[in-house]
């Protein structure tokens, strides 16, 4: 079957700048949509994040785009110690085109923007100012696990010489603003290897050594043992290669997790005081590859690995090592000198498989079995089966809607498209994630965490499991109907300009709280129609309303639901956010926080004015104009033929 995995590079290229250059943008309008795209899909972020700092311009102190990654914690269920992910803030430099002239624009730009967060920069932009001062903030109250990360944002990967100078930057910053400085470089080719599971040609698989003591069991399984300082420079390695450690755990079940949990901590404190000790103290690892080749004398060259078992163990190793080894300084340490001696001395049990071309079901059931002795519990596995695959599958036949299950697939599909003539033609696309999103604020009320937060609506998150389970007494469970009526409001919500980039500031920080009440006033309608107002039904509901055979209905809901936003987020009307007693009281005025609150208006004790408003709009939704049906009548005529 052709998928979308077989687009080559340039063509994948040249459909992502599509966007970027449509419309004849200025220079800097260019570069600030490079940075947003690129960020967007490397982080698999939202574009209307609240934590997107735009900066871009005149006095920017050579900070395009910030983000701030707050490193939400996931829920690990009772009796399960949760684990702290430090912040991370992402100094994004955008260098798309000809802005970009090699080493010297990489030195130029990471002295400003070093100097900046240094405070010696004056004649800055107010913008600028703002952020510096949060960064500032940010540097005096951070631990040991946050971060911040000078990213460079290119066209194409950086040549050998450009990442050596990354290296130079890395030591520059970490001497000027301690161990918290990183550096790290982006491009569009990083995007295309997080999107596409296969690589086109041999020639551009990933190939990274490794040197390690091991032995044959079978025919493809090695098992042995690597160094702490080998394994660090495999690391090393493999980021050098594709500019992105993360990469390394794409097919794993989660991502790193910090250092407060219990193992995490451990594995920490054996590194720091007994590296020589580590391999009699954890499990090891399991590192996944189409291939590996036995080069002899113990040097292993890995074709596309990926580490399926490991990811919290390796990742505290190579925070360590880097902090221990890769300091900088001209002299020497007996103390570090010493350290370096045991950690040679330290082992990681290894276990590498090669799976094949073809071995996605084998290295599913590598990382469902090699991960069972951990807290990972089966929701986690969620996004190894194939749900999302068939979901994806059901949208292009039923509703002839691509849905993308990670960003940057949709400009791969629009590749495709243009290169293969013969394969099916979409001109819609939603993100899966998104579109979970989009029910948990609607369907369940869930609208002030889903503009909060990310991590319930991830698997084994809350919020997803009660997405996932049936109610209602229905057997039926989440499906492709659910995920089109998401999508079709998710569309209506677009229509109505809803998101960071409205014209009207009371739609700006609104779309979940749009979603939200757009389901309340639907199930009113149902209740008074004498039709049970459960999630499957207000799914056949919305299908029915948005089927192209009720233009009427279909207009007069989401109209209504945006009065509601309107009137609510307008000062001095009878029944405003600004009025409302937790807006001022628990959230001292801070209107976005009030927004992102879990119990946004789901009851009249927490939200008052808004559940006041909503009874008001339901009665006018009954009213009559004119002669004509009322609202409400329109609604039900709708979803009840």
């Amino acid at each position: 079957m052709v998928t979308e995995q077989t687009v080559s590079f340039e063509d994948f290229r040249n459909q992502w700048l599509e966007d970027i250059q449509s419309g004849s943008p200025s220079t800097v309008e260019l570069g600030r949509r490079f940075a947003h795209k690129l960020l967007i899909q490397w982080l698999d972020i939202e574009s209307a994040s609240d934590d997107l700092v735009y900066c871009d311009g005149s006095g920017d102190g050579g900070i395009d785009i910030a983000y701030l990654d707050r490193g939400e914690r996931g829920d690990t269920g009772e009796g399960e110690e949760e684990s702290a992910v430090g912040h991370t803030w992402y100094i994004v430099q955008s260098k798309y085109g000809k802005a970009f002239h090699g080493t010297t624009t990489l030195l130029e730009e990471s002295q400003k923007v070093i100097e900046s967060l240094d405070g010696r920069r004056p004649k800055l932009s107010s913008l600028a100012e703002g952020l510096l001062e949060r960064l500032s903030n940010f540097r005096k109250q951070a631990s040991d696990r946050d971060r911040i990360r000078l990213v460079f944002a290119t066209e194409l990967p950086l040549s050998e010489e450009e990442k050596q100078v990354l290296k130079d930057v890395r030591a520059m910053g970490r001497e000027r603003l301690g161990p918290i400085f990183d550096v790290e470089s982006i491009s569009i080719e990083t995007v295309y290897r997080r999107t596409l599971e296969e690589l086109v040609t041999g020639k551009d698989r990933i190939r990274v050594p490794i040197k390690a003591n091991m032995v044959k069991s079978g025919e493809d399984v090695l098992v042995g043992t690597v160094t702490l300082i080998d394994l660090f420079e495999f690391l090393k390695a493999y980021r050098d290669r594709t500019e992105d450690l993360d990469q390394l755990y794409e097919r794993n079940v989660r991502r790193f997790l910090g250092g407060r949990g219990k193992i995490n901590k451990g594995i920490q404190e054996t590194l720091r005081n007994a590296p020589e000790r580590f391999g009699l103290y954890n499990n090891g690892i399991t590192i996944v590859v189409t291939n590996f080749v036995l080069n002899g004398n113990g040097n292993i060259e890995l074709i596309e690995p990926f580490v399926v078992n490991g990811c919290q163990t390796t990742k505290t190793i190579w925070e360590i090592c880097y902090e221990k080894l890769e300091a900088g300084g001209t002299g020497t340490s007996p103390e570090l000198e010493e350290w370096r001696k045991r950690a040679g001395e330290g082992v990681v049990i290894t276990k590498i498989v090669r799976v094949g071309d073809n071995g996605e079901e084998l290295e599913r059931a590598i990382t469902r079995y090699t991960n069972s002795q951990n807290a990972v519990r089966e929701k986690d596995f969620l996004a190894l089966t194939t749900d999302f695959k068939r979901w994806a599958s059901l949208m292009s036949e039923r509703y002839e809607v691509f849905l993308e299950r990670q960003r940057g697939g949709w400009d791969s599909r629009r590749a495709l498209q243009k290169q293969r003539p013969d394969i099916k033609k979409f001109t819609k696309a939603a993100n899966a994630f998104d579109l979970l999103k989009v029910y948990g604020s609607g369907w369940l009320g869930e609208a002030g965490t889903a503009f909060g937060k990310n991590g319930p609506f991830v698997p084994n998150g809350a919020i997803f499991k009660k997405i996932m389970e049936p109610v209602d007494g229905e057997d039926e469970s989440f499906g492709v109907d659910d995920l089109y009526a998401a999508y079709q409001l998710q569309c209506a919500a677009d229509k109505l300009d809803f998101g960071r980039g409205a014209a009207k500031i009371t739609r700006k920080q609104t779309k979940f709280l749009f979603y939200m009440i757009v389901i309340d006033l639907l199930k009113d309608v149902m209740t008074r129609a004498e039709i049970a107002a459960t999630r499957k039904n207000c799914t056949r509901a919305l299908l029915k309303l948005f089927d192209g055979n009720h233009e009427s209905a279909a207009q007069a809901l989401p109209d209504a639901a945006t009065e509601v936003v309107d009137g609510y987020l307008t000062s001095g009307t009878d029944n405003c956010v600004f009025d409302e007693p937790a807006y001022k009281n628990t959230f001292n005025h801070d209107l976005n926080a009030f927004l992102k609150w879990e119990k946004l208006g789901k009851t009249e004790e927490d939200c008052p004015r808004f559940r006041n408003l909503l009874a008001v709009n339901k009665v006018a939704m009954g009213q009559k104009v004119g002669g004509q049906p009322s609202m409400r009548e329109t609604i039900r005529t709708a979803i009840a033929s």
